[in-house]
């Protein structure tokens, strides 16, 4: 998709098209506002800067976008794209032992109980151990902490989601 279809777009086509880079409809819809952007550089800046401006509950809803690390399937139903997008993410996972994607299964579950969602990683380029690395380390902050750190990560992910959206 070029910036100009996406700046034009209707605005439901768009919010979808946004939605696939990050699972907050409120940032999907000040997205949609935001347009026309001249650039690349202007979706990203607008992007990050709307990302920061919302609430915890919309950072909830797009962490709820994601599947498990290991996992194929979101907690809300995800678009075709956006499944092939994390399942490319996490493909560092693929490569894993049965023990790794076992103890990754079962740190997952002990952060989602510690904190109420799920673990959010930038697993692009990330090699299982290392995820395994950032949730044992990660599993240790209080809850404010890490609600800040998943918010980072989403947004590198919704970053790299919106590279790949306009470079297709």
């Amino acid at each position: 998709m070029t910036l100009d279809q996406l700046n034009t777009l209707p605005s439901a086509a768009a919010e979808a098209e946004f939605l696939k880079c990050c699972g907050s409809k409120h940032w999907a819809q000040a997205m949609i506002r935001a347009r026309p952007f001249a650039a690349l550089d202007d979706v990203l800046t607008e992007a990050e800067r709307i990302w920061w401006s919302l609430s915890e509950a919309d950072w909830l809803e797009a962490f709820r976008a994601h599947p498990k690390i290991g996992e194929k399937k979101a907690a809300i139903v995800q678009s075709a794209e956006a499944q092939k997008w994390s399942a490319q993410e996490q493909s560092g996972v693929a490569q894993a032992s049965a023990s790794t994607i076992s103890e990754l299964a079962e740190r997952n579950q002990e952060y989602e109980d510690r904190f109420g969602f799920i673990f959010i990683v930038c697993a692009s380029g990330k090699s299982s151990e290392e995820m395994l690395a950032i949730i044992n380390e990660r599993i240790r902050n209080n809850t404010e902490t890490e609600l800040r750190s998943a918010a980072a990560e989403q947004s590198k992910i919704t970053r790299l989601r919106l590279e790949k959206l306009l470079s297709q």
